[in-house]
């Protein structure tokens, strides 16, 4: 009997590459750009260009608000789309740079320690469960992977959660469609307004942030074995 029947190789994933981390820093930084300004934008555009809001960003928000003014199948192709990249691109930013990627999240988004934690043991007892039901959160995403789910078991599930929460949003735009026209036209006259104020206050934050967070980032790049 040869060797190699005797000792078969290991399958253990070889560890990524920097330009893999590399592409998933600058990818999940762009997408959170991205969102940030859909986020923005929600309440000018989301009633004439409701495919380039989802695009940016497809939050419950603009889902639920787009429905009046957009056909079913480019709603759920591009919700579906920009959710599961998304989705995926802060898995592996939460796989491959651990409790640094976690931290920076908090920040980013402002979470209670005590809803981490929370997260956290739900991820340990019942990960397929936190997947499916919140399936749009920046922070479950990289939990799920700091907390090493497997990646096929993880998009399967993200992939089941998006479809549940696209439809339970669609059913709920057509349920509140006179609702959602009528304060879309109450606030026309202030709208640009109030997206002036939100990007003013988006970039206050992201700036501070930035000044924080890129020295660090660049670090982890540079120096992925200091973790």
């Amino acid at each position: 009997m040869s060797e190699a029947c005797v000792n078969p190789p290991t399958t253990e994933p070889s560890p990524p590459s920097t330009t893999a981390r590399r592409f998933v820093l600058i990818a999940s930084g762009l997408l959170l750009t991205l969102g940030t300004i859909g986020s923005n934008l929600g309440p000018a555009w989301v009633d004439e260009h409701p495919a380039a809001v989802l695009a940016l960003s497809s939050r419950n928000r603009n889902l639920f608000g787009s429905v009046p003014y957009i056909d079913v199948v480019p709603y759920a192709l591009i919700g579906f789309t920009r959710l599961f990249i998304a989705g995926l691109a802060l898995f592996f930013l939460g796989r491959w740079f651990g409790e640094r990627a976690i931290a920076w999240t908090k920040k980013q988004t402002g979470e209670l320690p005590a809803l981490y934690h929370w997260f956290a043991r739900a991820m340990d007892r019942a990960g397929w469960l936190v997947v499916i039901v919140f399936c749009a959160s920046n922070l479950v995403w990289m939990m799920a992977g700091h907390r090493r789910m497997k990646p096929r078991r993880y998009a399967t599930l993200l992939a089941v959660g998006i479809v549940i929460r696209l439809t339970v949003l669609w059913a709920g735009g057509q349920a509140f469609e006179d609702q959602i026209r009528s304060f879309l036209g109450w606030v026309e006259d202030y709208q640009w307004y109030v997206v002036g104020g939100l990007f003013a206050v988006s970039f206050a934050q992201s700036a501070r942030r930035t000044r924080r967070g890129v020295p660090r980032v660049v670090q982890e790049i540079e120096h992925p074995s200091e973790q």
